[in-house]
């Protein structure tokens, strides 16, 4: 035990000098290093525990942290050992098989990858957009109620109470504009009501709204004041989308993008494959017997 606590004693003074480029040797058959613990013939180096005390922390947590680690790994190397002792042949080989194809998956799809980031053209234009929608509506159904709104929250003691409500109930450029200027003694606020929100979305920015029935909110309204203890609400509901409505393309858009862009994906993987096997045919790397 004296052994080991002198062991992390070393590497938080390390740690802390910033010197870790001691620890970071690489790993051979033969490691020329400290052990710090062992389970079997199976040794925990000085260097596996690198990472995992954080700088600028007690002596006193960074053994702790340490120890907890060792017996960890402990644990996990004493059940490893005991799976492998107890596990049938049959079994190994079908480890073997999943270790054998996860390997290749890893390294397939890895290349893969590379390829799609090399070649992928990832601009969609807002035609393209535009015509998938208009393609695809009814699979854009919404499952939850949508609002275009504008509110004003501010604060019981907001002197300019009155002349808020006048400029938030006209619909004129020259008032929203005045009312914008008011916007710095507001609490929060939404003055341009062209956004979607979630029904529930708009309850969490109107805490009163939570006791008001679902119908009743759920109607378009030029004008709504709510109060709590903390505030004064003004809220205009300018337009309503329910439940299996088609969702507007400007809430979807984003969505829209990336399924354009998940589809490009998949033909340039299949044109990446099929060019694979004609190469492979043609340069007679690939035969059928």
């Amino acid at each position: 035990m004296k052994k080991l606590i002198f062991y992390i004693l070393f590497i938080l003074f390390f740690s802390s000098c910033d010197k870790l480029d001691f620890l970071k040797s690489k790993k051979t058959e033969v490691r020329n290093e400290p052990v710090i613990a062992s389970v079997g013939n199976i040794n925990l180096y000085l260097s596996d525990i690198e990472g995992v005390v954080p700088r600028d922390i007690p002596s006193k947590d960074s053994i702790i942290l340490v120890k907890s680690f060792i017996n960890s790994w402990a644990k996990q190397q004493l059940l490893l050992q005991k799976a492998e002792k107890n596990v049938s042949d049959v079994n190994n080989k079908e480890i073997d098989l999943l270790v054998k194809n996860y390997r290749e998956s890893l390294y397939i799809n890895g290349y893969k990858e590379n390829l799609i980031n090399q070649q992928l053209d990832t601009v969609v234009s807002d035609r393209e957009i535009l015509g998938y929608y208009s393609s695809n509506k009814d699979n854009f159904r919404l499952n939850e109620e949508l609002l275009q709104m504008k509110f004003i929250y501010f604060g019981k003691d907001f002197i300019d109470k009155k002349e808020a409500i006048e400029k938030f109930k006209s619909n004129t450029v020259e008032d929203l504009e005045m009312l914008e200027n008011l916007t710095i003694n507001f609490k929060d606020y939404k003055l341009r009501d062209s956004t979607w929100v979630t029904y529930d979305k708009f309850l969490l920015k109107i805490p009163p709204f939570r006791y008001t029935s679902r119908e009743k909110l759920l109607k378009k309204s030029k004008f709504i004041q709510k109060e709590d203890s903390l505030g004064v609400y003004l809220v205009a509901v300018n337009k309503i989308l329910k439940r299996n409505d088609v969702a507007p393309l400007s809430y979807i858009r984003n969505n829209i993008k990336q399924l354009i862009l998940h589809k490009r994906k998949i033909e340039l993987v299949r044109e990446i494959e099929k060019t694979l096997i004609n190469d492979a045919i043609k340069n007679n790397e690939f035969k059928e017997y």
